[in-house]
């Protein structure tokens, strides 16, 4: 959430920024809210002193003797007035802390304009596509044939866009969430969390996701709690409504979950295979800093995304995405994609972006300045990575021409030695 006052400093540039995104926001309906509410505040005030001072008055004239009646029922009237306004103060401000949850973060201005995602430039490229003397087969097909996916005995459990490993298949994934784990641990500095994979409103609200994205969530309405559309939301919040200490930070989490999102409004998009699916597992990457230091940061992160890809030798590219893009709590993000020859296409790996107070704002996470005051924290998250399509690059990127899969080296001490599937 933006801090209302950036809007009252600098009304003009704060449109600006939402044109960036292509979104034509009313600011100004915004500003006459707030200046309603805060009209509210200065009367209630107001009043309270005025009935302070009537309070005292009366007091005295009791000790004196005197009849103090009309006095008190001014009073009264008084409260009732404060009471009126205090409960339309709360509406107002309700109703502007709604307006605000439902706007997206700035773009930093280093992000660079455009439409969609045909204006994300390419920053970098790493290895080079493999040089296969053979047409490649998309995953699905090799999976099928090596009987280690099974999609069709999944959707007879769940429905399109579920999938079942199966042997080597569930291996492999297991082998990938142990070293990316053991990479971010014990080479990058995170601390491993495991935590509950079903959250409540709050937190949801606090890393973004509600409002603005009910539908693509998958809620348990019994309880109260929505199933997580990925370890972002249980990470940042472990620490809403915390303040850290200075020397605290830079924090670093990491963890594996399960990824639950309903994919409303996907039809059309990439859905064959493991392009795109109801439930998949990811790795993630939380970071909670001072501000100073979040792009700096966001380097760093986005960097410990690209080790993993490298360990595993496998081509990719990082893109930065443009304004018209951009997710809507996010002030900058890279977006890592993984080459998919079977497809002949890019496939979006790990995504990792600094949302600097958005979240902490709405989350109250914050740490103790230099003067001991507190101050909101950024924060930044990135997939560490995702496993359906790092499955898919491995399996397209690595098959020969006999069908077979050569597993990269790094991976075969948690694949028992297994050279290749």
């Amino acid at each position: 959430m933006l801090d209302i006052r950036t809007l009252r400093e600098n009304p003009d540039a704060a449109k600006a920024k939402w044109a960036s995104r292509g979104l034509d926001v009313d600011v100004q309906a915004l500003l006459d809210l707030d200046d309603h509410r805060r009209q509210l505040i200065t009367r209630v005030e107001e009043l309270q002193q005025t009935r302070n001072s009537s309070s005292k008055e009366i007091g005295l004239r009791k000790k004196a003797g005197e009849d103090a009646s009309e006095a008190m029922e001014a009073v009264r009237k008084i409260g009732d007035q404060i009471s009126a306004l205090d409960k339309e103060k709360t509406e107002a401000t309700q109703a502007l802390e709604t307006q605000l949850m439902s706007l997206p973060n700035f773009p930093h201005a280093s992000v660079p304009v455009g439409h969609s995602e045909a204006d994300n430039p390419v920053i970098r490229s790493w290895g080079e596509k493999p040089e296969q003397a053979f047409e490649p087969k998309p995953h699905w097909v090799l999976a099928e044939a090596l009987g280690i996916f099974e999609f069709e005995r999944a959707a007879t459990l769940s429905g399109a866009g579920f999938s079942c490993l199966t042997g080597a298949g569930a291996r492999l994934s297991r082998a990938l969430i142990s070293f990316m784990l053991d990479l971010h641990t014990g080479e990058h500095g995170y601390t491993e969390v495991q935590p509950p994979f079903l959250v409540n409103d709050d937190a949801l609200l606090g890393t973004g996701q509600l409002p603005k994205f009910a539908e693509e969530l998958y809620r348990v309405p019994e309880d109260g709690l929505w199933l997580i559309p990925t370890a972002e939301v249980p990470l940042t919040n472990l620490y809403r409504d915390h303040i850290f200490a200075a020397d605290e930070l830079p924090r670093n989490l990491t963890g594996y979950t399960p990824c639950f999102r309903r994919e409303a409004g996907a039809a059309g998009k990439m859905t064959r295979g493991m392009n795109r699916l109801h439930q998949f597992d990811k790795v993630e990457m939380v970071t909670f800093c001072k501000p100073a230091d979040s792009y700096a940061r966001l380097e760093t992160l986005t960097g410990h995304a690209e080790a993993v890809l490298q360990k595993l030798g496998l081509h990719y590219r990082v893109i930065t995405l443009c304004t018209g893009d951009i997710g809507f709590s996010s002030a900058k993000t890279y977006d890592i994609e993984l080459w998919a020859p079977g497809q002949q296409a890019w496939l979006e790996v790990s995504s990792c972006s600094n949302f600097e107070d958005y979240q902490a704002r709405r989350a109250k996470i914050r740490y103790r300045n230099e003067n001991g005051k507190p101050e909101l924290v950024h924060t930044l998250n990135g997939s560490g990575v995702a496993l359906p399509r790092l499955l898919v690059a491995i399996l397209e990127q690595c098959q020969q021409d006999d069908g077979s899969i050569v597993l990269p080296e790094i991976l075969r001490p948690y694949m028992g030695g297994m050279e290749r599937i």
